[in-house]
């Protein structure tokens, strides 16, 4: 039987890099001695108030279909949440809610791109980036951010990787895997760029309330950038809520039609209980969001000390989220090959960056989603590795 080369555009290296964290969680699965520091999940637990009213919701009765982009006054919540952190003015008609920030992304791409396309990327990006790009029948041009630079986007390189067939520039803010938080002379670079050559802007900023050391700022909310900028967010991080599937586009209101349209075909609208617990997390416990940061600034200075007596592993400080990148090069082995000897002899589980981009080979990632214990014992288990080598 014959299957549309969609399926090839939708595979490749990205989708196999999850196959270490995939073994590590079947081994634990099985009662083994694993320590898993390879996926963006936060250990805690959803907050209670958001949980209390998802309950009372389906206690209610609130089982039935939604309205396809999402109730009213969710989207209104969605768009004052937008303007509070520094974003355009945006009404509801602005947003769409939809299955978190990877649909939003997805969704994006299948409603701007066509095929012979090209969407500029910056590297290091997400593993799912290349797929959501391809899918449409777009072509990724990777712009890589150099280590020296401390993984800094190259405005001179983007404004050469543009072409007649330019489409977008697309990038996290902040970043994953590097936890770069993009400067307002940065942003407006890029908006530049977006302008000069009538782009459109797509940005990834579910990490957005998990800034450490300096504040977020939407490029959307930049001068004449509303109208170009698709921004996708969710709660999944900031709201430790990864397993509700709740996030959003927003974007200017004839995208968030063509975007309902799609989603008609695919989703359908999120449960309307999902949807109530979503409007508790943006109102009565939003301040959870500061209470996880602080926990993960906490976690990332503990992971950088606890990881010092490994001589020959240099960690990238993180300026956001609950990611680190830590440079293997020394060890003499490549990302990849660190990566499984770690996990066969000591049972840690990271993931090889050089997925996430060709800037970031030679590099792990490593999740700070842990309790102080795990990940006190994940940096000795590594430690010792290195020892070794």
């Amino acid at each position: 039987m014959r299957y549309s080369p969609r399926v090839d555009r939708i595979a490749g290296e990205g989708a196999a890099a999850w196959r270490i964290h995939m073994e590590a969680v079947d081994a634990r699965q099985r009662g083994e001695d694993i320590i898993v520091m390879s996926i963006g999940d936060p250990d805690f637990a959803t907050p209670p108030a958001i949980v209390e009213t998802a309950v009372q919701a389906l206690q209610a009765g609130d089982t039935h279909y939604t309205g396809i982009a999402g109730r009213q006054e969710l989207r209104a919540a969605i768009a004052r949440e937008v303007e509070a952190c520094g974003g355009p003015a945006v009404t509801a008609e602005n947003v769409i809610v939809l299955a978190g920030a990877q649909n939003a992304l997805f969704s994006a791409s299948l409603c701007l791109f066509s095929p012979g396309d090209e969407v500029i990327v910056l590297d290091p990006m997400y593993v799912t980036y290349e797929a959501t790009v391809q899918v449409s029948g777009a072509k990724l041009v990777s712009v890589p951010a150099l280590p020296d630079s401390g993984f800094r986007p190259d405005l001179d390189a983007i404004e050469e990787a543009v072409t007649e067939r330019s489409r977008a520039i697309m990038f996290a803010n902040p970043c994953n895997p590097s936890g770069v938080v993009l400067t307002r002379e940065e942003l407006e670079g890029i908006a530049e760029i977006a302008r000069r050559h009538d782009l459109w802007v797509i940005s990834d900023e579910v990490y957005g309330s998990l800034t450490f050391e300096q504040d977020h700022i939407m490029i959307a909310g930049l001068p004449e950038m509303a109208e170009r900028t698709v921004t996708a967010a969710s709660l999944s991080k900031s709201q430790a809520m990864t397993g509700w599937r709740t996030g959003w586009m927003v974007g200017p209101k004839e995208l968030i039609a063509h975007a309902e349209h799609l989603s008609l075909c695919m989703l359908y609208g999120l449960p309307g209980f999902i949807q109530q617990a979503a409007l508790t997390a943006l109102g009565n416990a939003r301040g959870e969001m500061d209470r996880m940061r602080d926990i993960y600034l906490s976690r990332r200075n503990r992971v950088i000390e606890g990881l010092e007596g490994a001589g020959k592993l240099s960690v990238v400080p993180s300026e956001s989220g609950m990611f680190l990148l830590v440079d293997v090069r020394e060890t003499g082995m490549t990302s990849l090959d660190f990566a499984w000897a770690l996990y066969r002899e000591e049972g840690v589980s990271l993931l090889d960056a050089a997925a996430f981009g060709s800037s970031t080979a030679g590099y792990v990632r490593l999740s700070y989603t842990l309790g102080d214990e795990a990940l006190d014992e994940g940096c000795r288990r590594i430690c010792r590795f290195v020892s070794r080598l």
